[in-house]
């Protein structure tokens, strides 16, 4: 595993491999259409045919940690593979897992998702901050200590995230209170807490003081595209992380047509963003 930070590693791999992040949600429908078993070893099939096909034409991959989960121990036991072989190979990994709590509760979270000793051991981790900010500060520590990442929700691509999201505060919306501590955060550790901010709709948030990372669903099957991500984020672009998942997928199983849909949109989100 290399030494370099969070920051230093997702750079060098956006600017060598571009900054699309591809999705592997193994979700019932998508089993059905890869002709794949509702099972563990279905899983493992489908798993593995996108390890083959992303593995070096993508700088990250995101597996949706509820697509295995729903298999049991069999389940976290192809995603614990997934996670190493890709690591191994030099593609960083963002564990979808949306985590929120408080106290030991969230630290035992994090030391799965975190720790270089975890077989869960990821490059970095989607966390809720809807317990409050502070409920992530030893998430944070942990991250920072063992040079991780978090991609923290602010503004969800999900419509029901509206009402609460965009509450006003004393001082903005809810969502803008998580972008606003996500950089003052970041001012003592760089990029280590990213955010996730919907490319489905105009976000409505000043990231004017925020230079982190911003990972970006909703390209493809949500409706966004390269030409909304120019729009929406026109201020954010060094670090945006533009994710794309049964828009990718929905070319499975054959691993060369994967492959090509998704340096296709690689190249795309490049050009769009240059």
């Amino acid at each position: 595993m290399s030494h370099r930070s969070w920051s230093d590693r997702l750079r060098a791999a956006a600017s060598t491999r571009g900054r699309l992040c591809v999705g592997i949600d193994p979700h019932p429908a998508l089993l059905d259409a890869w002709e794949l078993p509702r099972s563990a070893d279905g899983l493992e099939v489908f798993a593995e045919l996108c390890v083959e096909a992303f593995v070096g034409e993508v700088a990250i991959v995101k597996p949706q940690v509820a697509f295995f989960e729903a298999y049991g121990s069999a389940g976290y036991a192809v995603l614990e593979r997934t996670v190493s072989v890709l690591r191994d190979a030099g593609t960083l990994v963002i564990a979808d897992a949306k985590r929120g709590d408080i106290g030991t509760t969230m630290d035992a979270y994090a030391q799965a998702w975190l720790e270089p000793e975890s077989p869960l051991s990821s490059d970095a981790v989607t966390v809720s901050p809807y317990l409050g900010f502070d409920s992530l500060g030893e998430t944070v520590d942990r991250a920072v200590h063992h040079q991780r990442g978090l991609f923290v929700l602010a503004r969800t691509s999900n419509p029901e995230g509206t009402a609460l999201q965009q509450a006003a505060t004393s001082t903005g919306s809810v969502a803008q209170s998580i972008v606003d501590a996500a950089a003052t955060r970041n001012r003592i550790h760089a990029d280590t807490v990213g955010l996730v901010v919907g490319a489905t709709r105009d976000h409505g948030l000043d990231l004017s003081n925020y230079t982190g990372p911003i990972l970006a669903p909703g390209l493809g099957a949500q409706g966004a595209t390269v030409a909304d991500l120019a729009d929406i984020f026109r201020d954010s672009r060094e670090l945006l992380l533009p994710n794309s998942s049964r828009g990718v997928l929905a070319a499975g199983p054959s691993v060369t047509a994967l492959r090509d849909v998704a340096t296709r949109l690689r190249d795309e989100i490049e050009a769009g963003l240059a």
